[in-house]
């Protein structure tokens, strides 16, 4: 299964590429071919990043959302569209242990 990755860049040192390649990392363990946006080159205008990111999206099986997704409007892009798609949506998120609550 080919798997893109979808979080925040924008604003974060380094774009974020730790949190992106740890992921990337995680998931070829896992077998999955990883479609990373942090392995783009950097120095061209953010306006010409996303279409090839969206690229990447429609060659995907699946998209696996970071846990900042949410705060990146790209990422809310890639998602949708992935949605738009009919791509499986796999989320960071999910696969961290839950808080248990003591009552």
């Amino acid at each position: 299964m080919v798997v893109y990755i979808a979080g925040k860049m924008s604003n974060l040192p380094d774009l974020g590429r730790a949190h992106f390649n740890e992921a990337a990392k995680r998931l070829r363990e896992k077998g999955y071919v990883v479609l990373n946006p942090a392995d783009l080159p950097d120095g061209m205008p953010v306006t010409k990043y996303m279409p090839i990111c969206l690229a990447m999206v429609s060659v995907a099986d699946a998209v696996y959302a970071l846990d900042n997704w949410k705060n990146s409007s790209g990422a809310h892009i890639e998602v949708n569209y992935a949605r738009y798609q009919g791509k499986e949506l796999l989320f960071e998120e999910d696969e961290k242990p839950k808080e248990l609550t003591v009552i």
